[in-house]
């Protein structure tokens, strides 16, 4: 009887793939081990096991497996159906969720190895001169890697050398799979066998005498092994006897020490081994947590709506004590790595090791290491806290789930396929654990407000703030009219400036929040008008002051800044606009004796670079913050006592059905950040036009009015949450293929739904990265079925893809695009 895997591969492609296998890997494989696999005609790619059959393909003949990866599955069974569930929902394929899901130390590499075909004799006058170089290089060194040829050749396109090679038959090619993920080992030393008596003990610290620094090294030892019953790694024996490496090693090879290795994790928690006792919550507090529990009694997902500092992270931290006392796993998704910083301490003091941590800046070997202990069910991955990534580590008991700031829009995945929204992600992930799931946010998704409303989640609230602390006093300021009265110092009004002045002489601490980094968004020649754009993308270049460039946003396209206008020569140059290095400059001059901290995409790429600038606005080393939205989201500075909001009309007049709702959100988080403690904060809000609609809500603090207002708006205009939206995005370098391609995909919506479809139209940004864009809107009402839409638009494209002149035409699909 023959047996057969089917393999997931991580690559963009509809079905899975089957391999032949023999009787005894048939026992051993399991669905979710990984194996290694050949694909096409000489790559070999990670398969993941998805089910062992004895069925055998009948278009193709199976090919044999290369090797088996795992002792046991890496991945289990209930990853493997949200991974389903997340291919078929956001119209991807399941191989494009492998290659997101897992880390990529995972996804082994395979590597081209040329060898030399020692069967066949070489007339070496037939060679070409590129042909020798490689032949010759071969006969020093048995193998050689592509990127070595590459550099004897001095060049980057060596596959015509292969090429002919291969059909000379001097050369041989097979593929080397490598592991990437190594663990990491610490090295310890202790003292030799043979003198743990005290008699050798002493001869050797006698025969020593004449080697002082050998002998420092030994004493050394003695005294740490005293302090601590902990094994001594070499680097603190190297630290403690103030001696190099050279002089431990010529210990460890007379024998006097004996050095060996242990596996450690790469991050490990050093806290205190005490934890602090959770603190007691308050009336509100308390009563959200009642409720939330007779929620979860009805298996309910749940909305926490709590104003900005009332103490949710206090209510959190009391269900995940509940949670993990009943020896389940507990996940706490964050919107953005920045958040996870400050979490992190505070959760650690009240969980200890218990608590993991997983998101992007973290390396890829800190990852599986992660993942390793999720799955393992160690003790030290009971909480795991992280981005939208931490979704997809290899839970099998998972009790709740926290998505807090749920209505961030940076939970949603852009680039690349999976377009997944982790909110729903999760409720899905808690539904196939049968956990509780609890979404937290101070201003609610209208999505999220919208399913309490109709009584499909349950809801829990917290209206006043922790300390009943007042909400922070709101004033808007009228800068056109202070820009027409000349009053303004820069981008500052005299209000704003008042403020920040009262506020540092009183030794508190001030955020401003401006919406876009760089200097300035746009560099214009006053004498003809000219701006440099990208050449790649259709945006203006923004200049960064620091480093006297331009940059394009879109696609990391720079140049040096000119001295004169490129296109009339005049050195008349001039900034339109403003973001927060302008900002921060500005400051400098205005308060030169204060400290200016800034907090962009810019000043936080390193690993630790957003706990640098967090840590150091904490401990009161900066006095200003200047901050783009990575500010407005759940950080707990304890001494703001005023926020300044530099121009909120960016905001607010946006091309997007959610410009206003997402204006609301983020202007009422960053007021939050204001006054946490005792005394009443302040948040200035400058605007060309204080009498808008969403500023006074904001102003008003009227989460109600927001949402009764924005649901009224989209039944009319058939928008989310009354309608699913599905956007069909068509990229290709040929503008009018383009056009056309766009054109008929939409008829053909046309004819099968009708009504509406948007489109096609070209987004703000219409070119990227040499690419033209255009769009199709597809809104389905709430009778319509999805499934069926999402199969018809599948047929569309399966004809589209037939049509010879739209080859090369990309389709992405976003579902419930944000």
């Amino acid at each position: 009887m023959q047996y057969f895997i089917n393999v997931i591969l991580p690559i963009p492609l509809e079905k899975l793939f089957t391999y032949s296998i023999s009787e005894t890997e048939a026992g051993f494989l399991q669905p979710g081990m990984r194996v290694a696999v050949p694909f096409g005609k000489t790559k070999i790619y990670t398969g993941l096991v998805h089910e062992v059959h004895s069925v055998a393909p009948t278009i193709y003949e199976a090919k044999d497996i290369h090797q088996i990866l795992d002792d046991y599955p890496i991945v289990n069974t209930f990853q493997l159906k949200l991974w389903s569930w997340i291919a078929d929902y956001y119209m991807c394929t399941i191989g494009e969720v492998f290659r997101t899901a897992v880390p990529s130390a995972f996804l082994l590499e395979s590597e081209t190895l040329i060898s030399r075909n020692n069967k066949v004799s070489v007339q070496e006058g037939d060679l070409l001169d590129d042909e020798f170089l490689v032949y010759e290089a071969l006969q020093h060194q048995p193998i050689l890697r592509v990127h070595e040829i590459s550099a004897i050749l001095e060049r980057k396109n060596i596959l015509p050398v292969l090429g002919r090679l291969l059909e000379k038959n001097i050369i041989d090619l097979k593929e080397e799979v490598f592991e990437q993920y190594k663990p990491k080992m610490v090295r310890y030393v202790r003292l030799g066998k043979e003198y743990l008596s005290e008699e050798s003990l002493e001869e050797l610290l006698n025969g020593l005498t004449r080697a002082p620094k050998q002998s420092q090294v030994v004493l050394s030892l003695f005294q740490l092994q005293a302090v601590s019953k902990k094994p001594i790694k070499v680097a603190d024996l190297e630290k403690a006897s103030n001696s190099s490496s050279a002089v431990v090693k010529a210990l460890v090879d007379k024998n006097i020490l004996e050095e060996y290795f242990v596996q450690t994790d790469r991050v490990v928690y050093e806290g205190v081994d005490e934890n602090a006792d959770l603190k007691s919550l308050n009336e509100f507090q308390t009563q959200a947590f009642e409720d939330i529990k007779e929620n979860f009694k009805e298996n309910k997902v749940t909305l926490l709506h709590g104003v900005t500092s009332s103490g949710k992270t206090e209510v959190y931290v009391k269900l995940i004590e509940e949670c993990i006392s009943t020896g389940r796993q507990a996940l706490y998704l964050l919107p953005e790595i920045a958040l996870t910083t400050q979490l992190i301490t505070r959760l650690q003091n009240y969980f200890g090791e218990k608590v993991a941590v997983y998101h992007s800046k973290y390396s890829v070997q800190e990852r599986v290491e992660v993942w390793n202990n999720v799955l393992q069910q160690q003790p030290k991955a009971q909480i795991v806290i992280g981005a939208r990534s931490a979704l997809f580590l290899p839970f099998s008991k998972l009790g709740l789930i926290i998505v807090d700031e749920e209505h961030e829009a940076s939970f949603k995945q852009y680039d690349p396929a999976p377009r997944y929204h982790a909110r729903d992600s999760a409720i899905v992930l808690g539904n196939l654990h049968k956990g509780n799931i609890l979404l937290g946010s101070a201003t609610p998704s209208v999505e999220s407000f919208y399913n309490v409303s109709r009584g499909k989640y349950g809801y829990a609230s917290i209206t006043r703030r922790f300390g009943n602390v007042l909400m922070p006093e709101i004033e808007l300021v009228d800068i056109k009219e202070q820009t027409r009265k000349k009053r303004m110092k820069g981008h500052f009004s005299e209000r704003l400036l008042e403020e920040i002045t009262e506020t540092l002489e009183a030794g508190e601490q001030v955020i401003l929040f401006q919406n876009r980094r760089g200097y300035a968004p746009i560099v214009e020649c006053t004498t003809c008008g000219h701006a440099p754009e990208c050449p790649n993308c259709d945006v203006s270049l923004t200049y960064h002051q620091h480093r006297k460039q331009m940059r394009c946003h879109y696609c990391g396209y720079h140049m040096a800044l000119q001295q004169s206008c490129l296109a009339c020569g005049s050195a008349t140059l001039d900034t339109k606009g403003f973001g927060t290095e302008q900002v921060e400059q500005e400051l400098n001059e205005l308060f030169p004796a204060s400290k200016v901290g800034r907090m962009d995409l810019d000043t936080t790429r390193g690993k630790h670079g957003y706990e640098k600038i967090i840590t150091a606005f904490e401990e009161q080393e900066l006095d200003i913050l200047v901050g783009t939205q990575m500010l407005t989201k759940g950080l707990d500075f304890r001494n703001v006592n005023l926020v300044g909001i530099m121009n909120a009309d960016s905001l607010l007049n946006f091309p997007d059905f959610r410009a206003h709702e997402r204006s609301y959100q983020l202007l009422t988080q960053v007021a939050g950040r204001a006054g946490r403690t005792k005394k009443r904060g302040k948040v200035i809000v400058q605007t060309y036009n204080p009498y808008h609609q969403i500023l006074k809500q904001v102003s008003t603090q009227d989460y109600q009015a927001m949402f009764q207002e924005q649901l009224y708006e989209r039944e009319q205009y058939k928008y989310p949450p009354v309608n699913r939206l599905i956007k069909v995005t068509f990229k290709h370098k040929d503008y009018n293929k383009l056009n056309e391609a766009a054109a008929w995909f939409a008829k053909s919506l046309q004819n099968i739904f009708k009504e509406n479809i948007l489109g096609p139209e070209y987004p703000p940004v219409a070119r990227i990265r040499n690419q033209y864009l255009k769009n199709i809107m597809i809104k389905i009402p709430t009778e319509q079925s999805l499934t069926k839409t999402k199969s018809a638009i599948k047929k569309i494209e399966n004809s589209f893809n037939a049509i010879g002149q739209y080859k090369g035409v990309r389709i992405i699909y976003n579902v419930d695009y944000v």
